[in-house]
């Protein structure tokens, strides 16, 4: 379980002096990595713009790490809990996560940078609702051939009453004529004595001696009696009454049944290697989409509390939980000159973990957390 900082501070001489301290810290007690974190220069625009566009990006933000968490917590539900299959696919641009987050690259490519601030997120906004809304179509296409699959496959391993008779009766244990017929009947263990002494008088058209014993289980038996096709609705009514259960049943029903087992096997295995590749992909997409994200909420708080002309330094801090409290510590000591009405009592109380992916926290410096535990990244 790791936690990831994004932090800014501005480039003046006693932060840069911190950020220095901050560094030889880290190298001595293990606290952390840091790596710096590369923001282009983005378009400022006006204050007001820039305001309105800080709040977007907030909730902007949520979204996406709603729909991060939901890939993923799909990912795992499609590939059955496999942690090793997850690790393999949930990936940004190819590498793990955490090189993604601490080797960032902004993609100018796909967020041209001369666009307004505004017009990123807009782009970012709509890939990842787009994402969201094929996210549920495609899980519900993939679930209903799963479900279809599990019914047949519960009917084929369920109890005598239900499942299916392929490899228990053979075509030979039926009598099919144009005046006879065998029926299959469901005898429980208990009842086993009363069918042998009562089957033949369920109908005065029952062929005396006829009935034998097909398979058996835990709970009961399979028995098949023959008589004149004529008695069948009268034995059927007589045997109910004795709760004896007649199933229905014809060789080519049962054909079908295993031919439908087949078409849906196939497709659950060609939906699934479709899915997952679609997963793979569009995970990897939408994290992109998050760090640059974060990149931009970075740059634009800094901008907002550190003024113009753009002028701040970005780290990206990777601990472990058990570090993370020191680390904050530490952080929140270093640079508390940026802010001379805070104390260490103070910073403690708005530091406070929330649990989520992204968290935006109001310290003396600019700092995003990246918790991956929800993620599972160890």
């Amino acid at each position: 379980m790791t936690d990831f900082l994004f932090i800014s501070v501005p480039l003046d001489k006693t932060s840069l002096t911190s950020v220095e301290k901050l560094k030889h810290i880290i190298a001595k007690t293990n606290l952390a990595s840091c790596c710096k974190f590369s923001i282009p220069d983005l378009k400022v625009g006006i204050l007001d713009s820039l305001l309105s566009v800080s709040d977007d990006l907030s909730k902007l933000d949520t979204l996406t790490e709603s729909v991060i968490k939901k890939t993923h917590q799909t990912m795992r539900e499609v590939m059955e809990q496999s942690s090793d299959k997850v690790l393999e696919n949930a990936l940004a641009n190819g590498v793990e996560l955490m090189s993604y987050m601490t080797k960032f690259q902004w993609d100018k490519a796909k967020y041209p940078t001369a666009l307004p601030l505004s017009s990123l997120t807009d782009i970012i906004n709509k890939e990842v609702s787009q994402m969201e809304t094929e996210l549920k179509s495609r899980a519900a296409a993939y679930n209903s051939v799963k479900m279809s699959l599990q019914s047949l496959e519960h009917k084929l391993d369920g109890t005598l009453q239900t499942r299916s008779l392929n490899g228990i009766v053979r075509k030979e244990d039926l009598v099919v004529s144009e005046y006879l017929t065998t029926l299959l009947v469901v005898v429980t263990r208990g009842s086993y004595s009363q069918w042998e002494r009562t089957y033949e008088s369920l109908s005065e058209f029952v062929v005396p001696r006829s009935s034998r014993k097909l398979y058996e289980d835990g709970e009961g038996g399979l028995f098949s009696v023959t008589l004149f096709k004529r008695a069948v609705c009268e034995f059927k009514a007589k045997a109910q009454e004795s709760k004896f259960t007649v199933r229905d049943y014809s060789f080519d029903m049962e054909a079908k049944k295993q031919q439908e087992m087949k078409k849906h096997s196939v497709l659950k295995k060609e939906q699934y290697g479709v899915f997952v590749r679609w997963l793979k992909v569009n995970f990897s997409e939408v994290f992109v989409a998050w760090i640059h994200l974060k990149a931009m909420r970075v740059f634009v708080e800094s901008v907002l509390r550190y003024g113009l002309p753009v002028n701040y330094q970005a780290l990206v801090l990777h601990t472990d939980k058990k570090h993370s409290k020191k680390l904050r510590e530490e952080l929140a000591s270093l640079f508390i000159h940026l802010d001379p009405t805070a104390t260490a009592s103070k910073t403690d109380q708005v530091s406070c973990d929330i649990p989520g992916l992204c968290q935006y926290e109001y310290l003396s410096y600019i700092c995003f957390h990246i918790n991956t535990n929800l993620l599972e990244i160890s």
